[in-house]
């Protein structure tokens, strides 16, 4: 029992989703309860999370494969109040659509539960099957509307998902065939003592394992399908690529190489190839950014220079202690910040795209007037996104290229901080056109109150965690210690 008690929160989830496809068929007119279903799915799973984190026992199972520790758990909730907030501002969209309800929350849910199991996986063969599980649905969902335009993006999803499985196969198979072993800890255990004798082997490994990665980090060069996905694919389920499978991916990534590769041998190899990595991602996502005209596409890239700064923290790394977790924390905070502010802003644009019918930049003009609501909400979620106080996206991008300073990487903050400049200037565009610009239209626009709580609850996280971030900052913080310790 202590290992179903260990995978509890993923089951809850299950559970909510096979009831919801139960309900689909059977009771075909309650269909409207089916988001409820997925909520409450939902809310269970994250007191299961919290009975564990009341009873303090932490515990890994299933051989060591899975460990529920303190960082498994800062992703649980993570990934609870992403997805709880998309479905949230699904329900206008699926209503629309009036076709494939059921499957829709079900595909939802069941990519959450990949995402949770992805977080703790502690074993190359966990990783990879958790990957697929939140993978798989998410190619579904890319192509989930009606027109051509959203079945290019998930056939392109689709074939480059595989094109980075396939590559990342292949470097957790030559870090087998190496070390030996598929469990993270046995891994750290060989590169330490082993790893000077097989260097070149393990850099290999890693750069096929940082491709792989790549994709789902949408960092350069593996960036190229996000502007087209996160154009083509239905607003909410971009939304929920934009944060979701991101933060799953940092999330992997921070386990995989602060604890299996963090010796001093291999340490500064992946540390400097993240750095470039960094560097090139913001760089190339800014200016691409500023000649973008559709908001899916601006943000598409803009996520892409946001994926550069999460590397910074990658990047910022030490041999030991504090200053070894620095930049693990910094990244934990970005990543919660990120998923409240970018949630935001595409609650936002959901709701403003049902009712214009355009992802337009220049249809934006006057929104002011029609929706003082959404502008407001928008435009400070695009100030977050830029890192202007008081929000809680200053306090992240401070956070994070505090750790880079502090581990030495001067030139690649300075990088991030002219990016962030240049990122203010297609930020603030798009909310000058809502404040400033003149619409041709003047009908007021009404929103939904599930569109209506979930851009209230990301504002206030992004405004709360601007003014009082300590609670947050604490919770990364603690959240890495499992790092330090080992």
């Amino acid at each position: 029992m202590n290992g179903l008690d260990l995978v509890g929160p993923q089951l809850a989830v299950l559970v909510a989703a096979a009831i919801i496809l139960l309900v689909d068929a059977l009771l075909p007119d309650h269909r409207r309860i089916m988001p409820f279903i997925a909520i409450a799915g939902l809310i269970a799973s994250a007191l299961w999370t919290t009975s564990w984190v009341v009873r303090d026992d932490y515990q890994s199972a299933f051989g060591g494969t899975l460990s529920l520790d303190r960082y498994a758990v800062f992703f649980y909730y993570l990934f609870a109040g992403i997805t709880v907030t998309v479905v949230l501002a699904s329900i206008d969209w699926v209503n629309r659509e009036g076709r494939g309800q059921g499957e829709y929350y079900m595909l939802v849910l069941i990519t959450c539960s990949g995402l949770m199991f992805l977080s703790a996986a502690r074993d190359l063969i966990t990783i990879f099957v958790a990957l697929e599980i939140s993978s798989i649905p998410q190619y579904i969902l890319a192509g989930w509307g009606k027109d051509a335009r959203s079945s290019e993006a998930g056939l392109k999803y689709l074939m480059l998902g595989a094109i980075a499985s396939a590559l990342l196969l292949y470097g957790m198979a030559l870090l087998y065939g190496v070390s030996g072993s598929t469990l993270l800890p046995e891994i750290a255990t060989f590169v330490a003592n082993e790893g000077a004798a097989n260097r070149s082997l393990l850099i290999v490994a890693m750069v096929l394992l940082i491709a792989g990665f790549g994709f789902k980090m949408a960092v350069v060069p593996f960036q190229m399908w996000v502007p087209d996905v996160y154009q083509g694919a239905p607003t909410p389920v971009t939304a929920f690529l934009s944060v979701g499978s991101k933060a799953a991916a940092f999330a992997v990534v921070l386990r995989i190489f602060f604890e299996a590769f963090r010796a001093d041998v291999v340490s500064d190899d992946w540390s400097m190839i993240f750095a470039v990595l960094a560097a090139a991602s913001m760089i190339l996502g800014n200016l691409m950014a500023i000649v973008q005209t559709d908001i899916k596409r601006m943000l598409g890239y803009s996520s892409i220079a946001q994926a550069g700064n999460f590397m910074v923290g990658l990047a910022a790394i030490s041999v030991s202690g504090h200053e070894f977790t620095l930049g693990a924390s910094a990244v934990l905070l970005f990543l919660a910040t990120y998923a409240f502010t970018n949630l935001g802003a595409f609650v936002a644009i959901i709701a403003i795209s049902q009712k214009i019918g355009s992802d337009q930049i220049k249809d934006y003009a006057g929104l002011w007037q029609r929706s003082p609501f959404l502008a407001a909400g928008l435009a400070f979620c695009l100030v977050s996104l830029t890192g202007i106080p008081p929000t809680a996206g200053f306090w992240a991008k401070m956070y994070i290229f505090n750790a880079g300073i502090r581990a030495d990487l001067l030139w690649l903050v300075i990088i991030g901080v002219l990016s962030s400049l240049v990122s203010a200037f297609y930020y603030l565009s798009v909310a000058r056109q809502m404040f400033l610009g003149a619409s041709e239209e003047t009908g007021k626009l009404r929103t939904s109150p599930a569109i209506g709580l979930s851009l209230s609850a990301a504002v206030v996280g992004v405004l709360v965690f601007g003014i009082v971030p300590m609670p947050l900052i604490s919770a990364a913080e603690h959240a890495v210690t499992i790092f330090a310790t080992k």
